[in-house]
C-alpha cells in the first residue's frame, strides 16, 4: 500500500537523520552511516521495515545518478596527463588484486568460477568517496601517497563501466568469449558511437534551448530526463542502466551546461544514493555476524591483508618509496560502494545465492568501517620519510583543482576582466545565466559555463571552495547583494570583489564584507571627463591631477574615510 511505502520511507529518513551525523562525528563518513541506519531499521535490526524490495528499486536511481556524476567529472585531458599512474599503477592494482581475490574465492572457498570472477574484481575496488574525503580531511590529497591513491581510484572508477557490462554476461548459462563477449563489446562500441552523435547533435542543442527559456524547473526536469532516459534506453538495448548514465555524463563532460546540470542533479543524487545504501543496509544479516563472528571478521581481515599484499609491491615497482607504498596499501585496503552496486546487480541476476550475498555485504561494510583506522596508520607511515625523490617527477598527478579565480557574470564587465586575467596568465572560470552569451563566448575559447550563481550546488561544482578570489559582476544590484551575503557567510576567507551600481551600493557592499567594490561607470566617467578637459582649457598634466584627485576622493568615500585633500 502507498501508506506503508511512505511510512517505510519516513522511518528510513528518520534513521538517517539520527545515524549519519553520528557516523560523520566519529569520522566514519556518510556511506557507513547510511549502511548502519538501514541495518538498524531493517529485518535483522529493530525490524521496523521488513520489505525492502520496493525501496530498493526506487533507490537504484541513486546508483544511476552516481555513475552519471562520475562520467561528467571525468576529464580526458587529466587522464592523458597522468596516464602513467592511472593506466599503469591503477590497472596493475585492479588486475593483480582481482586475480588474487578470484583465486582465493574459487579455490579456497569453492565459490563458482563466474561468481568468483565478479567477487574478486568488485572487491578489488576501493571506496572513492570515502578515501578522497579522508585524504581531504587529513590534508594528504597532495602528498605522494595521496596523489598515487587518487590515480588508482580514478582507474577504478573507469573499471566500473566494463564490470557493469560483465554482470549480465556472467549470469548467462553458457558464456562464449568469441560470441557473447565479442558481441557485447561490439554493442558497447556501437552504443558509444551513437551516444557521441546524439550528445553532439541533440543533447547540447536541447540544453541550449531549455536554457534560453530561463526556467529553472524545466532545466531540472530536462537534466533528470537526460540521465534517466539514457539509462532506460541502454537497459532496453541490453546493457545496464548505470552504464547508460555513465555515458550520458561523459557526453556532457565538456558541455558549457555541465555545472548547472550537476547542480540540479546533486541533491537528488545524494538523497537517492543514501536510500540505496540504506536498502543495502537493510539486506545486512546481522544475525549471520552474531552467529559466525570469527568467520566474518576473518574474511574482512583476509580481504584487507590481500589488498595490502598486492598494493605494496606494485607501488614499489612504480618507484614509490617504501613508507609511501605502505600508506597507499593501507588507505586503499577496504572495499567500497561500487562493490555493493555490483553485488546487488549480481544478486538480481541470480549470480549469487542469498547467503553469499549477505556475507559479501557484511565483508564490504566492515572493511569500510575499518577505513578510518587504516587511514590513520597510512598517515603515520607517510610521515616517517617526507622525501621521495622517485615521485617528484609525478607532480602532475595531483587531483585537478579549480581555477583560482571565479567570475560570476560574464557580460561586458566580466568579459573585460577575463581578458585582463588571460593577459596576466591567470586561470579563471566564469559563470553566466545567459545561454546565448555562454554560447557566444565559448565559441571564442572563453572558459564560461551556464548556470544561476545563486544555486549553491552550481558554485560548488565550479570549484568555489578552492577559489582564491571571486569577482561578482552581475547586472542586478539586488542579486549582487544577495549573492555577496551568501558568499561572505559561506566562504569568509575567500577574497571577494564586486561590481557596484553606485557609490552608495559600493559602500553597502563593503559593509557586507567584500574585499573591495567599484562602481561600474566610474572609470568611463573619469576618462570622458579627462578628454573633455584637455580639449577645452586645461593642460594634460592638470586634467590628470583633477581626475586622480576625484578618483582618490571617490574611493576614500566608499571606504568611509574623511577626505580633506583638494585638487
Amino acid at each position: 500500500m502507498a501508506h506503508d511505502y511512505l511510512l517505510d520511507l519516513t522511518l528510513l529518513l528518520f534513521a538517517a537523520v539520527i545515524v549519519v551525523p553520528l557516523s560523520q562525528w566519529v569520522r566514519l563518513g556518510a556511506v557507513p552511516g547510511f549502511l548502519i541506519a538501514g541495518g538498524v531499521v531493517g529485518p535483522s535490526g529493530v525490524g521496523w521495515i521488513t520489505n525492502s524490495t520496493e525501496i530498493g528499486h526506487f533507490a537504484e536511481i541513486g546508483v544511476v545518478l552516481l555513475l552519471f556524476v562520475i562520467g561528467i567529472e571525468l576529464k580526458p585531458a587529466l587522464l592523458w596527463r597522468i596516464r602513467r599512474l592511472v593506466f599503469g599503477l591503477g590497472s596493475a592494482q585492479v588486475l593483480v588484486t582481482g586475480v588474487l581475490l578470484v583465486a582465493v574465492s574459487h579455490l579456497l572457498f569453492e565459490v563458482p568460477l563466474k561468481a568468483s570472477i565478479l567477487i574478486g574484481l568488485a572487491l578489488a575496488l576501493s571506496s572513492t568517496a570515502f578515501v578522497l574525503q579522508l585524504l581531504k580531511e587529513n590534508r594528504s590529497l597532495t602528498s605522494v601517497y595521496g596523489r598515487s591513491s587518487f590515480a588508482i581510484l580514478l582507474l577504478q572508477d573507469l573499471a566500473v563501466v566494463p564490470l557493469l557490462a560483465l554482470v549480465p554476461l556472467l549470469a548467462m548459462p553458457e558464456l562464449s568469449i568469441g560470441a557473447n563477449i565479442g558481441l557485447a563489446v561490439a554493442e558497447s562500441l556501437l552504443i558509444l558511437g551513437g551516444g557521441i552523435v546524439v550528445g553532439r547533435y541533440l543533447l547540447h542543442p536541447l540544453l541550449h534551448r531549455i536554457a534560453l527559456s530561463r526556467s529553472s524547473e524545466i532545466f531540472t526536469a530536462t537534466a533528470v530526463l537526460i540521465v534517466i532516459g539514457t539509462a532506460l534506453v541502454t537497459e532496453y538495448i541490453g546493457l545496464s542502466m548505470a552504464m547508460g548514465a555513465f555515458m550520458a555524463g561523459l557526453l556532457l563532460s565538456s558541455s558549457p551546461y555541465k555545472h548547472q546540470v550537476m547542480a540540479e542533479i546533486h541533491p537528488l543524487r545524494g538523497l537517492l544514493l543514501g536510500l540505496f545504501f540504506m536498502s543495502m543496509g537493510m539486506s545486512l544479516n546481522l544475525g549471520l555476524l552474531l552467529a559466525q563472528p570469527l568467520l566474518t571478521l576473518g574474511l574482512v581481515g583476509l580481504l584487507i591483508l590481500i589488498k595490502i599484499i598486492a598494493l605494496y609491491p606494485i607501488a614499489r615497482l612504480y618507484g614509490v618509496k617504501a613508507n609511501h607504498s605502505a600508506a597507499i596499501a593501507l588507505v586503499l585496503a577496504q572495499s567500497g560502494e561500487f562493490a555493493l552496486v555490483l553485488f546487488s546487480l549480481a544478486y538480481q541476476a541470480e549470480l549469487f545465492d542469498n547467503i553469499l550475498f549477505e556475507q559479501l555485504l557484511l565483508v564490504v561494510l566492515l572493511s569500510m568501517l575499518a577505513t578510518p583506522l587504516l587511514a590513520y596508520w597510512a598517515q603515520k607511515q607517510a610521515k616517517r620519510q617526507q622525501n621521495c625523490v622517485a615521485c617528484t617527477e609525478e607532480a602532475p598527478v595531483e587531483p585537478p583543482v579549480a581555477a583560482p579565480i571565479i567570475l560570476i557574470g560574464f557580460g561586458r564587465v566580466g568579459q573585460r576582466i577575463g581578458e585582463v586575467l588571460k593577459m596576466a596568465g591567470h586561470a579563471f572560470v566564469a559563470l553566466d545565466s545567459s545561454a546565448a552569451s555562454v554560447e557566444r563566448e565559448r565559441s571564442k575559447g572563453a572558459p564560461v559555463y551556464y548556470g544561476d550563481a545563486h544555486n549553491p550546488e552550481l558554485l560548488k561544482a565550479a570549484g568555489v571552495k578552492e577559489a582564491t578570489a571571486i569577482i561578482v559582476t552581475i547586472n542586478s544590484p539586488k542579486s549582487t547583494e544577495e549573492l555577496v551575503a551568501y558568499l561572505r557567510s559561506e566562504y569568509p576567507q575567500t577574497k571577494l570583489y564586486a561590481r557596484g551600481h553606485s557609490i552608495e551600493q559600493c559602500i553597502t557592499l563593503r559593509k557586507m564584507g567584500v574585499t573591495d567594490a567599484v562602481s561600474e561607470n566610474i572609470e568611463a566617467s573619469l576618462e570622458l571627463a579627462r578628454m573633455a578637459l584637455e580639449d577645452t582649457d586645461l593642460e594634460e598634466k592638470e586634467s590628470k591631477m583633477v581626475v586622480e584627485a576625484y578618483r582618490r576622493r571617490y574611493h576614500s568615500e566608499m571606504r568611509g574615510e574623511v577626505v580633506t585633500e583638494n585638487p
